[in-house]
């Protein structure tokens, strides 16, 4: 081959490869684009509206005493939807079938304090976490006095109480296994049964232990602050939409560099101001 063949046939090889790059880029941007139309987002801007699924749990989704739900859900997805331009649609779920209504398309997003675990990445795609939570102990001031760590719980003439079916007795036989651990059908028999008395103190999920002892501020104290099993939530999506991750996470950005989530959190989770509002049974 003379130089000129040479030249030639390197400037063909060169332009094919050209075109091979184009047409797989022009195809990879078409991907894009059928991923980003088939987004649950292009359906919420479609509707004008974002359907939210959710389950009713004190300070995180209540009724009011007009009806209506409060807490700190639902003051971010209302939030979140002024600032999309959006009309929120709430529907309050069974906890044990949320996850199947979101894969059925019920709603949208599940909006719900929901913990992201290694279980539930394999149904569901989660954002960025914008709360967390965790298992506290509220403890009796006489019976549990002098204790303000969870080591010095973990003695065999401790005896701790807790709502059946909640990870507390995990949580206890980690981190408290000498202790005993009574477990009852309520929150509230458990938190009794501390109040009576019978219990140096109680499991249970934040904050649900610091609003215990402001209720009852001559009989309890929350002797650590730090959760002893903290836990991280996210919105949970379906899967196979990167374009709806994208949106929510950057707007949970937002919120949390501006102080919003957290002002929220503080509200419902640090006081009891809103408890006049809050409907009852």
């Amino acid at each position: 081959m003379d130089r000129r063949s040479f030249f030639s046939a390197s400037g063909a090889a060169v332009a094919a490869g050209a075109a091979m790059t184009s047409v797989a880029q022009a195809q990879t941007g078409d991907a894009r684009q059928a991923l980003a139309a088939a987004s649950v987002i292009e359906e919420v801007k479609k509707r004008g509206t974002l359907r939210v699924g959710l389950s009713t749990f004190v300070p995180w989704v209540m009724r009011s005493k007009s009806g209506d739900l409060i807490g700190f859900e639902i003051d971010v997805v209302k939030q979140l939807a002024q600032d999309m331009g959006w009309q929120a649609e709430f529907f309050p779920t069974a906890w044990d079938g949320i996850i199947p209504a979101l894969l059925t398309g019920k709603f949208d997003v599940i909006i719900s304090s929901m913990a992201v675990t290694a279980q539930r990445l394999l149904s569901v795609n989660f954002t960025d976490p914008y709360s967390s939570s965790g298992l506290q102990i509220v403890a009796h001031r006489e019976v549990a006095k002098g204790l303000t760590t969870y080591e010095a719980f973990n003695r065999a003439d401790v005896t701790l109480t807790a709502r059946r079916g909640t990870p507390a007795g995990a949580a206890q036989q980690q981190a408290m296994p000498k202790a005993s651990l009574r477990v009852f059908e309520d929150d509230a028999l458990a938190l009794q049964d501390v109040l009576n008395g019978n219990a140096h103190g109680m499991i249970a999920s934040a904050p649900f232990p610091e609003h215990s002892a402001k209720r009852n501020e001559k009989l309890l104290y929350v002797p650590v602050e730090r959760a002893l099993l903290p836990w991280y939530s996210g919105f949970a999506l379906r899967k196979g939409d990167p374009d709806a991750i994208n949106v929510f996470n950057h707007w949970i950005r937002l919120k949390q560099n501006a102080g919003f989530i957290e002002q929220r959190h503080q509200y419902w989770f640090k006081t009891l101001d809103w408890e006049d509002q809050v409907a009852r049974n």
